[in-house]
């Protein structure tokens, strides 16, 4: 994927929201992105890690950003609503000069009634309109928007009820965002939130993978998987006001692209667009095996302890290690498994 164009003056940063269980032990595509569009080796990193349970979760991010050559990580050390509310102060100084902010995953409820309305939320939205880059994995993405998926269960059809939207952070006015998309089945409960107001744009993100949206609003894939654009904005019919609890709803003419790496979505015009003309689509894993090990550098930890640690992005932490031992073990993508029926029990959870 081509690095983003530089910053034009007055506009936004970049937003990269990740789907959750992004690669940390192999070729951390999305990761290095991340710190490349931030600066590369001159890359100022603050790492928010709010949503997760886990204490050493931001930590844990700060020794992955370092072993890829980060400049500066910081770690902002909130845990709840009253540490919100006195680090203020904290917070400017170290967004002051970040070049980009990264919001772990966990529990999307937890980041938006510990920052909702506090300096440090405020603090955030003034740094991404100067420039800033921010980019957020699982509950962190969802907290991108304005409109945010809160809770909701998995199922493939629209239901009454479904879903409920929370305020997010609003450096993504225009989408609702869900993730672990493919995996956890949540196409219906996007498509729920999308009948409550069809004037946004639904957007589900596969694990291990990233929409990558710049400052002129064009949306981008990086990763394994796809991203899942819903446009509902020209619905002609729903009967969601209608539905009793529960109840299937009737959603029609809604518009759904599929984009995988390399299409491109502009997001102001609804518009979705192909490859360029002759783009090749390279194998993840031959792309690996053709890097010389000097570029891949040492794994953060090894695949055995990535099996059996507690998960930095996600409550129910067997999930993503189980993904990332069939990474490490025999090289295969997501799939059916242990860490599939883990994650289909937490379902209704907002993560």
């Amino acid at each position: 994927m081509e690095m983003l164009p530089l910053q034009a003056a007055g506009k936004p940063g970049p937003l990269i929201a990740i789907g959750g269980a992004e690669d940390k032990v192999r070729e951390r595509t999305i990761l290095r992105y991340f710190l490349e569009v931030a600066g590369g080796s001159d890359a100022s990193v603050v790492v928010l890690a709010t949503a997760s349970e886990v204490p050493e979760t931001g930590e844990r991010y700060a020794d992955l950003f370092y072993a890829l050559n980060a400049d500066s990580v910081e770690v902002l050390r909130i845990a709840t609503r009253e540490d919100a509310l006195v680090a203020g102060a904290e917070a400017h100084e170290l967004l002051e000069y970040a070049t980009g902010l990264f919001i772990t995953g966990g529990g999307q409820l937890r980041l938006s009634s510990a920052l909702g309305g506090t300096q440090v939320a405020a603090t955030i939205q003034a740094r991404h309109a100067a420039g800033m880059l921010v980019g957020g994995t699982s509950a962190g993405a969802a907290f991108l928007a304005r409109h945010m998926i809160a809770l909701g269960d998995s199922g493939a059809t629209p239901r009454r009820r479904l879903v409920h939207l929370a305020p997010g952070l609003g450096l993504a006015p225009d989408l609702v965002i869900d993730q672990h998309f493919r995996r956890r089945d949540r196409l219906g409960r996007l498509l729920t939130a999308l009948s409550y107001n069809p004037g946004l744009l639904g957007v589900g993100i596969d694990e291990d993978t990233a929409a990558v949206i710049d400052s002129e609003g064009v949306l981008r894939v990086l990763g394994a998987g796809a991203v899942t654009v819903v446009d509902a904005r020209d619905m002609r019919y729903t009967d969601s006001h209608a539905a009793h609890r529960g109840q299937p709803l009737a959603m029609l003419g809604v518009k759904l692209d599929v984009l995988s790496s390399g299409c491109r979505y502009d997001i102001e015009r609804r518009v979705a667009h192909p490859p360029p003309p002759g783009a090749v689509r390279l194998d993840p894993l031959e792309a690996l095996k053709s890097l010389p090990a000097s570029e891949l550098g040492e794994p953060a930890e090894p695949a055995a302890a990535a099996a059996g640690r507690a998960d930095a992005d996600e409550v129910d932490a067997a999930a993503e290690a189980a993904v990332e031992a069939e990474r490490a073990g025999a090289g295969i993508g997501t799939g059916a498994g242990s860490g599939a029926t883990l994650a289909d029990r937490t379902a209704d959870r907002g993560d």
